[in-house]
């Protein structure tokens, strides 16, 4: 693997942490400001736990996808590092 394609990879992998972290806080931010409109209108039925529950789903999946199931592993990509090189050494 050159250094361009290890680049792209690794800002692929820096973007989609980014994205994640966009994502989180956001998810904080919003629901903060619809517990206290809840909290504050009306004590009564706590609406916003379904918001929280739906969209807090969304964050956990976008989580997993992001850290757990990247893609690639690191398994596979040694494997396509070994036939790389196994393609680079037949050539010489």
């Amino acid at each position: 693997m050159n250094n361009q394609e290890a680049y792209q990879r690794a800002k692929k992998r820096v973007t989609a942490k980014v994205g994640f972290y966009r994502h989180l806080t956001i998810y904080i931010a919003v629901n903060i400001l619809l517990i206290i409109i809840n909290v504050s209108t009306s004590t009564e039925y706590l609406w916003f736990i379904w918001p929280l529950m739906g969209w807090g789903l969304a964050v956990v999946l976008h989580a997993l996808r992001v850290f757990a199931f990247s893609g690639e592993s690191g398994a596979t990509e040694r494997m396509i590092e070994k036939e790389m090189e196994r393609g680079a050494a037949k050539q010489q």
